[in-house]
């Protein structure tokens, strides 16, 4: 009976211990790479193929869709069970006992089986992902303060909010969205442009975890006199892309399967106020030496998404507390991520904002924003405050959106290094602040000089201080406005062939029109 009993307890255990693993299967090749890139439509929106030809990316074989036959044969085998597929690493994400997954190396269009890391038992901290959140009312000071911080109420006054730029949201959930008072305007100017569940694999994006409603607040809710969004007048789609019942590699999967699909649809920027680390099977966590930049799934997506001309703000993370890892989480590591950290309202550095360097020795965070007491408003209506890096990264990523209304053709890294240039930490950065608090008025100045590079466009001013322009047969007058160096509008109105504007009524000094039209500027001294 006791060598029974024994028999039946090393079962039970190994059974136990024998759990599901996560891994990637990636694919030998696609089907009709040659046809579908001569034919880009059939692949992406035409949205999408006017960015890439704005910013002069290529369509290439990573934008064409995985093989279907493949998917169905990985989904047919015994004991596997698919959770998600990438176009861009032609691959797809499955769980499996290890023998299992090992099995569908037999399959001739397998090129090989990546496991999420089961050698190594990394000995991780849970971090707070989200936020600490608070509920004291706010008045409109308090959320003034953030958006003048980051000098974003320039661009807002300049009439740069977001209209025309398309945000994609990536995270947990977005629960009353489409009945909270505080996205009226954003729902009454169509500027919920869809969404998707992946994890569910439906739309049932208007619920589950609060946490991505209060992120989209930051950007897109406004509130007349109490509450205004850093980009109230751009265009959303909602991905929920974490589910916080569970923490496993397959997150990594659902988010670059959310990019890729922002990608498709002309997304210009992506918010991502996550950041992934341990796991609940700490065999599969991420350690420090796997934050290169190149070794996580999800930063490794951050980097193609960036590549294919798309912005991609993330959290830095909230473990600047921890005594065995402060740094930055994935994807925040990445390259192509612009990671932000977090400030005071006084400007202080936040002590759970989490800091660089990447483990081979590269700055992070990029550069910091109010998250320490930001003003949000909750998925019920209410305007409170709450802090955590998930909450400085909306504040830029709805600042970048405005930038890219008033310079759709700069491209994103541009647009990155004029960020970090406006900083106020430029020219001694750290591991804290990154190149510090940006000032986007005047990221706006540095990205005018980037417009007048290659223009074709004659023009003078006569002595009689008339300015002339030439303009193109198809363009015979265009809207354009005149700025100060202040950034201060000071004309708008049309321009036309052989019609002198007077600027008699303006002091002498450097000015910029910017033609809207055609979206450039023009730099003119009289």
């Amino acid at each position: 009976m006791r060598v029974i009993l024994c028999i039946v307890f090393y079962l039970a255990f190994a059974k136990a211990y024998a759990q599901e693993l996560h891994a990637w299967i990636y694919f030998t090749d696609k089907p009709n790479v040659t046809a579908s890139i001569a034919s880009p439509q059939s692949i992406l929106t035409q949205k999408a193929i006017q960015r890439k030809a704005r910013h002069g990316i290529a369509i290439d074989d990573r934008d064409v869709p995985v093989n279907q036959s493949y998917v169905a044969q990985i989904q047919s085998q015994p004991g596997i069970t698919y959770k998600t597929q990438s176009k861009w690493f032609n691959c797809v994400h499955v769980t499996g006992l290890e023998t299992d997954i090992n099995a569908l190396t037999t399959f001739s269009f397998v090129s090989s089986v990546d496991f999420a890391d089961p050698t190594k038992m990394a000995q991780i901290n849970n971090h707070n992902k989200f936020v600490q959140t608070t509920m004291p009312p706010l008045t409109y000071g308090n959320a003034l303060n953030q958006i003048n911080m980051i000098g974003l109420n320039d661009l807002h006054d300049l009439g740069h909010t977001g209209t025309g730029v398309t945000i994609a949201v990536t995270d947990s959930g977005f629960p009353n969205v489409d009945t909270n008072p505080a996205f009226n305007q954003l729902r009454n100017n169509n500027g919920i442009a869809g969404g998707y569940d992946f994890i569910a694999g439906d739309n049932s994006y208007y619920g589950d975890h609060f946490h991505g409603a209060r992120v989209l607040s930051i950007m897109a809710a406004q509130e007349a006199g109490n509450f205004e969004g850093s980009a109230p007048d751009a265009q959303y789609y909602l991905f929920r892309t974490e589910d916080v019942a569970t923490e496993t590699p397959v997150e990594l999967s659902y988010w670059v399967a959310a990019a890729e699909r922002a990608d498709s649809l002309g997304v210009d920027v992506i918010n991502v106020s996550l950041g992934y680390l341990g796991f609940d099977n700490p065999a599969e966590s991420l350690s420090y030496t796997d934050l290169d930049g190149q070794t996580a799934f999800i930063s490794r997506g951050a980097n193609v998404a960036f590549e294919k001309g798309l912005f991609v703000v993330v959290s830095a993370g909230n473990s600047g507390t921890s005594t065995s890892h402060p740094y930055i989480s994935a994807p925040a590591d990445a390259d192509g991520a612009f990671s932000i950290g977090s400030v005071t309202a006084t400007e202080q550095l936040s002590n759970f904002s989490s800091i660089g360097p990447t483990f081979d020795n590269r700055l992070k965070p990029n550069v910091v924003a109010q998250g320490s007491s930001t003003a949000l408003i909750t998925e019920n209506g209410a305007l409170v405050s709450g802090s955590g890096t998930s909450y400085s990264a909306p504040l830029v990523s709805g600042a970048i959106a405005c930038l890219i209304q008033a310079y759709p053709n700069v491209t994103p890294l541009q647009i990155k290094n004029a960020v970090e240039q406006s900083a106020d930490n430029f020219m001694t950065p750290n591991n804290q602040f990154g190149y510090g608090i940006p000032d986007f008025g005047a990221v706006f100045q540095i990205l005018s000089t980037i417009q007048l590079e290659g223009l074709e466009l004659n023009h003078y001013i006569n002595g009689s201080k008339q300015f002339m322009i030439d303009l193109p047969q198809k363009h015979p007058a265009v809207k354009a406005r005149l700025y100060n160096l202040m950034g201060q509008c000071v004309w708008n109105g049309m321009l036309e062939n052989e019609k002198p504007l007077d600027l008699n009524s303006f002091n002498s000094g450097i000015y910029i029109f910017h033609i809207e039209g055609m979206n450039r500027s023009i730099k003119v001294v009289f």
